[in-house]
């Protein structure tokens, strides 16, 4: 069947399969990032896709290239969340069972998403790794057929539909970015580019906290990690596959690392000028754009999903306020007497400063009348703001001190 598969042939059914459940996903551009890169940035929002990730592609593909006896046995996968609705949506339409091994980190929102499609979950292990050893296992056990999240080559080609859509939308496409966990979208994406034509420029993008596929590109083999630490959930993966590995050495022409912390700022981009809200994985196409030399081209960035729980939401807005000196903590002592604190609020209202927490401590000093501390809180417009809003305290005779920010 491998053979079968990643040939322009295969790509060609499977987008003609894939198109029987997915959503039309069109090319949104970007004027944000055109302008911030000077390049013609345009969004491919696959979180808005059917099941909220490109996942349905792969494994309602890789579903139908089973035989009807391999299906009736019921499948298995193992999944961080996207994939497991993806399989549980296919498994559904085609009427037959599916098992779902999720890691126990996995949000709330995609264990109970994937239960809604019928798929039977069990939660196990830290990260995706042990889900699949333990997934595995209950396939050799209960004679289960395992479908691979991403280290099978229909999966693959499931996948790669995406690049066709591109490319009938936007012909002349220069590069596409998109992201990589263990490597079956960039494998589907790169492959299919180059057959398109050879040249379009793919660049794959990992968190760094899980950039296996850097590490085995430079070793020449797949490795894995002996660890991962990432927020991107949905790319926490130690070992890429080995079975697509040859094609991502091929078809990738590098691929970029990308740090959590501008991950956080990308969600705040894409919620504040795209009104969209786009998971951590996701985002990684987009925070890439910030090293890579794209300037005069046209560039695809692959929005991988759109799963992010509400919890987390929030924290991730937190942290890109916090991050962006939207939000920010100071503290300044002043004697313990009547009018002190009007005082500061008073110059902070006057800088256009919004006060969103006050602490008053007391106990800073043994000599109450000569200090106590006054902890603020503020909301600004962003870095100038915050300066503009600190000089106002020091021209008024205070030292304001920053302190670390807990909303």
């Amino acid at each position: 069947m491998a053979e079968e598969q990643l040939t322009i042939t295969a790509f060609e059914k499977a987008c003609e399969i894939v198109k029987q459940v997915t959503l039309n996903t069109d090319l949104v551009y970007s004027d944000y990032y055109s302008e911030k890169t000077g390049a013609k940035v345009y969004l491919k929002p696959e979180n808005m896709q059917r099941t909220g990730a490109y996942k349905v592609r792969g494994a309602y593909y890789k579903i139908s290239t089973l035989t009807e006896e391999e299906r009736q046995k019921g499948l298995i996968t193992a999944s961080a969340g996207n994939h497991a609705q993806g399989v549980a949506y296919a498994a559904k339409r085609y009427g037959v069972k599916a098992v779902i091994v999720m890691p126990t980190t996995t949000p709330l929102i995609k264990v109970n998403r994937t239960k809604a499609y019928g798929a039977e979950v069990v939660l196990h292990g830290d990260v995706y790794d042990e889900a699949a050893a333990y997934a595995l296992e209950l396939a050799k056990k209960e004679g289960y057929t395992f479908v691979h999240p991403f280290d099978d080559p229909a999966v693959a080609t499931g996948q790669g539909t995406i690049a066709m859509e591109i490319y009938k939308e936007l012909p002349l496409v220069d590069m596409i970015l998109v992201p990589v966990g263990g490597g079956g979208l960039a494998t589907g994406v790169s492959t299919l580019a180059k057959l398109l034509n050879p040249k379009i420029q793919v660049i794959g993008v990992e968190p760094e906290g899980a950039a296996c596929l850097t590490a085995s590109l430079k070793a020449g083999k797949p490795v894995t990690l002996p660890s991962v630490n990432t927020i991107a959930d949905g790319t926490a993966v130690k070992t890429p596959g080995s079975r697509i590995f040859p094609y991502l050495q091929k078809n990738l022409d590098r691929v970029v690392t990308v740090p959590d912390a501008e991950l956080v700022e990308a969600f705040l981009d894409m919620v504040e000028n795209h009104k969209m809200v786009v998971e951590n994985s996701g985002l990684l196409s987009v925070a890439a754009l910030r090293h890579v030399d794209c300037a005069g081209r046209k560039v695809a960035c692959v929005l991988s999903g759109g799963n992010m729980d509400v919890i987390t939401m929030s924290s991730v807005v937190q942290q890109g306020l916090i991050l962006r000196d939207r939000i920010f903590t100071i503290s300044v002592q002043l004697p313990d007497r009547p009018g002190e604190l009007s005082k500061v609020a008073g110059v902070v209202a006057k800088a256009n400063g919004n006060v969103i927490r006050l602490e008053h401590n007391q106990f800073v000093s043994i000599n109450r009348q000569a200090a106590v501390e006054l902890r603020i809180t503020l909301e600004a417009f962003g870095t100038e703001h915050k300066n503009q809003i600190i000089k106002a305290l020091q021209d008024a005779g205070y030292d304001p001190q920053l302190r670390h920010t807990i909303i």
